[in-house]
């Protein structure tokens, strides 16, 4: 409270930074980051904070305990901020080390994380199918997969419908079903990341002329993956509560006045793959 005189202004910075590299590599005065997004907001003297109606249960605490020597603040993030999301690399990748870093700044410099959480909107199930001709057959394989909804959950199992027609006079074996993590790192570099990140191969096969209708059962986890390289994860491998990287919401026709392209240097999104010999 000394150190506060009357002339003394105190203010809070939220930062959303995205670095590509270590920090040793920064050379010639370049650093290899960006700060996608700003914001100040003064604590002391107070302006509108410690009079707001509403607080978080921590900062009631923090009032009832220090009284009139607590100064709350807030913080509101934009729409379309992308979440923290750091990319462990590959044994390949040297110096290829992205993160996206939330910081308070000030004489204290606090790193938070943000997450997203996507509602389960109940639309049509995903599906795709496709017709393979082969030469020396009249008649074409045909295969369809489908899912029983769009939007899955960390954690949650995916249940994969697959339906195939064999008419073509070869004999299919050896399906495999897959779901990939696909990274793009659009900011400095024009890297991708496809990563496999839960697998499953069978014996399972479609002789000519017969049929194949299976559910199979695949479930990505952290857990399954963490010795493997170039995963994009929600925070650092080191945090307990890190899942592998969620798929990127974006609001594309937002009237926010924070445009998605000031955020778009990753794309985050994951592909089911079925293939048979």
């Amino acid at each position: 409270t000394d150190f506060l005189c009357s002339s003394a202004l105190v203010y809070v910075m939220l930062s959303c930074t995205f670095r590509y590299g270590r920090d040793d590599m920064d050379v010639l005065g370049m650093a290899f980051r960006r700060d996608i997004f700003l914001s100040s907001r003064q604590v002391y003297p107070p302006l509108q904070d410690k009079e707001r109606s509403i607080h978080t249960k921590v900062q009631e605490k923090i009032l009832r305990k220090l009284g009139d020597n607590a100064y709350p603040f807030f913080f509101e993030f934009p729409d379309n901020l992308p979440c923290s999301v750091c990319l462990h690399p590959g044994p390949t990748d040297v110096g290829k080390v992205n993160i996206i870093i939330i910081n308070i700044q000030s004489s204290v410099r606090l790193a938070i994380r943000k997450i997203q959480y996507a509602l389960d909107k109940g639309g049509a199930a995903p599906s795709a199918e496709t017709t393979c001709e082969f030469i020396m057959s009249d008649k074409p394989l045909h295969m369809r997969v489908s899912l029983e909804k769009e939007t899955y959950y960390h954690g949650e199992e995916i249940n994969i419908s697959v339906d195939i027609g064999n008419s073509s006079n070869r004999n299919m074996k050896d399906l495999s079903v897959s779901v990939e993590q696909v990274t793009n790192v659009v900011l400095y570099s024009n890297d991708k990341y496809i990563k496999t990140v839960a697998y499953e191969e069978t014996t399972d096969t479609v002789p000519s002329g017969t049929s194949l209708k299976k559910v199979y059962t695949l479930c990505p986890l952290l857990d399954n993956n963490r010795e493997r390289l170039g995963l994009a994860l929600d925070g650092k491998l080191k945090h307990e509560d890190t899942n592998l990287a969620s798929s990127i919401c974006s609001q594309e026709n937002t009237t926010s006045a924070f445009p998605l392209k000031n955020v778009m240097f990753n794309s985050m999104c994951y592909y089911l793959l079925a293939i048979y010999k």
